[in-house]
């Protein structure tokens, strides 16, 4: 066990690693607020890059032509006022869009909201698009560059391995039977993976895992130290657990006009943020820990013969009979 399963005759390490990505794909969307629009890489992943991740946006709530000024709050138990005095000048909740002026003004023709003084119109992200803004988003690709390291045995090894080439490299995509080296992954296929749904992942958003394992025997050629991968999705799908669900977070573009007047478009972004994590160890052959469970190994023969005689004496339904074969009883000299 210890020398042919656990390789106790190998000194092991831990990898060191790095990790950079590249998405691809273009969608294509016609809504009465856009028109017909491209999103291309630079629309739809938030940051350009991330350390050992990537965020992919799939749908969206879009808040155009927003400017700092006066309009009315989104209606709720809190902000829904009949009279002035229902509102407080100054007043900020967690949840407000900017602070109260203290006027209550009409929101639409059958409630009345306080006023208060922030970007408007402010943001209304109570209806949630269904199905996702970006259902293309299952088609785009990503490219994984993972270079790792063995401090110990100054072992270094990146997952585009020597034999891939460039035109392979252009046209493959990862397939666990077919393409396995692959370092090129199709969006929906990761999450399909993980036993997920892409299309109603995207509506909210999620986190998922790319994982790559790098258990490496280098007592053998270089060549067999290869990744493997494997998917997980890492937050809570739990139908017991729908409170705050997915993952999004907001941004805004800015801009002015001609008469120098600032305006924003607010974007509250859902998507997939895709955490490439890299985890693995190698062993070489060391004399030192050869020797030292060699000993280990020798020691516990001498454990084992106790071991057996206790088994033996005390717990085995024959146990007198061992007694008497393993001991001479005599009688005492004096008496």
């Amino acid at each position: 066990w210890v020398f042919l399963w656990e390789k106790g005759y190998q000194e092991m390490d831990s990898v060191v690693s790095s990790v950079t990505t590249k998405v691809k794909g273009v969608a294509l969307t016609d809504t009465s607020a856009l028109g017909a629009r491209i999103w291309d890489v630079a629309d739809y992943v938030i940051p350009p890059q991330g350390e050992n991740s990537v965020f992919v946006m799939t749908n969206a709530i879009l808040t155009l032509n927003q400017s700092q000024g006066r309009c009315a709050e989104l209606p709720d138990d809190k902000t829904e006022c009949e009279v002035k005095n229902s509102c407080v000048p100054g007043y900020v909740s967690t949840h407000s869009n900017g602070v109260q002026t203290g006027e209550c003004i009409p929101y639409n023709n059958s409630i009345k909201t306080c006023e208060v003084f922030a970007w408007c119109p402010v943001e209304d992200d109570n209806h949630i698009p269904k199905p996702a803004f970006l259902q293309e988003a299952e088609n785009f690709t990503i490219l994984v560059k993972n270079n790792i390291w063995y401090p110990k045995f100054d072992f270094t090894k990146r997952n585009i391995l020597p034999n891939i080439s460039s035109t392979y490299l252009k046209n493959c995509i990862y397939d666990s039977q077919t393409d396995p080296f692959c370092p090129i992954f199709r969006l929906g296929q990761i999450v399909e993976a993980a036993g997920q749904n892409f299309q109603e992942m995207a509506v909210e958003g999620g986190v998922m895992a790319l994982q790559i394992n790098w258990d490496c025997n280098l007592d053998r050629a270089p060549s067999h130290c290869v990744p493997k991968y494997s998917f997980r999705r890492l937050d809570n799908k739990d139908s017991a657990h729908t409170v705050s669900p997915g993952y999004n977070f907001r941004f805004a573009k800015y801009y002015k006009d001609s008469n120098g007047t600032e305006s924003r478009t607010l974007v509250k972004a859902y998507g997939i943020r895709f955490d490439i994590i890299v985890f693995g160890k190698a062993g070489k052959f060391d004399v030192i820990p050869t020797m030292i469970n060699i000993g280990s190994g020798l020691a516990l023969f001498g454990v084992a013969t106790v071991l057996c005689d206790i088994v033996v004496l005390y717990c085995m339904k024959k146990k007198y009979y061992y007694r008497e074969k393993k001991y001479k009883y005599v009688e005492d000299y004096e008496l």
